[in-house]
């Protein structure tokens, strides 16, 4: 199977983030996750995370990261991932590290819910992935260890890929 490079959409933008700054992350997390297809990642707003939320898991608030496994990886594509950057830079300033460390936590977080990993469910198997994969990538404390301190919920939601459309 042919991977192409990951999609990266900045519906919102922040100086100094960029595709570029991203796209070696999300090949080595995907790798390091075990998906073998590409991942499309959108970088939003609060009101767009609290629609998507609203629209495929019934909740009318943001959230920080959200995950749309493809319903069957097709032509190489393994899902979509969306990042409430208001979310972001909110808990990046809370927890004492940089804008894009906490993305990468949100985008490695959302990459474990399309790899099939579920932290409501499981015995813990996913916040020990999780916890490997911060240590390999050097990244600080990540959603799972927070539980209920980080403001944004984290969840991996049903539906349709958000960025399917680009893909026609």
């Amino acid at each position: 199977m042919k991977l192409s490079n990951p999609t990266i959409v900045f519906e919102k933008k922040l100086p100094g983030l960029n595709s570029r700054v991203l796209t070696g992350f999300l090949q080595k997390a995907r790798r390091a996750v075990g998906l073998h297809g590409t991942v499309s990642v959108l970088i939003t707003g609060n009101s767009s995370m609290s629609r998507l939320n609203s629209r495929f898991r019934g909740k009318s608030a943001a959230t920080d990261v959200l995950s749309f496994p493809a319903a069957a990886p097709a032509n190489g594509f393994t899902g979509d991932i969306a990042i409430s950057l208001d979310i972001a830079e909110h808990n990046a300033r809370l927890l004492g590290h940089s804008v894009a460390e906490e993305i990468r936590i949100l985008i490695l977080h959302g990459m474990l819910h399309l790899a099939g990993y579920d932290h409501e469910n499981d015995q813990g198997e996913m916040a020990k992935k999780e916890i490997a994969l911060r240590k390999l990538f050097a990244l600080p404390s990540g959603l799972i260890e927070r539980g209920s301190q980080a403001p944004g919920r984290k969840k991996s939601a049903k539906g349709p890929p958000l960025l399917a459309r680009s893909r026609r």
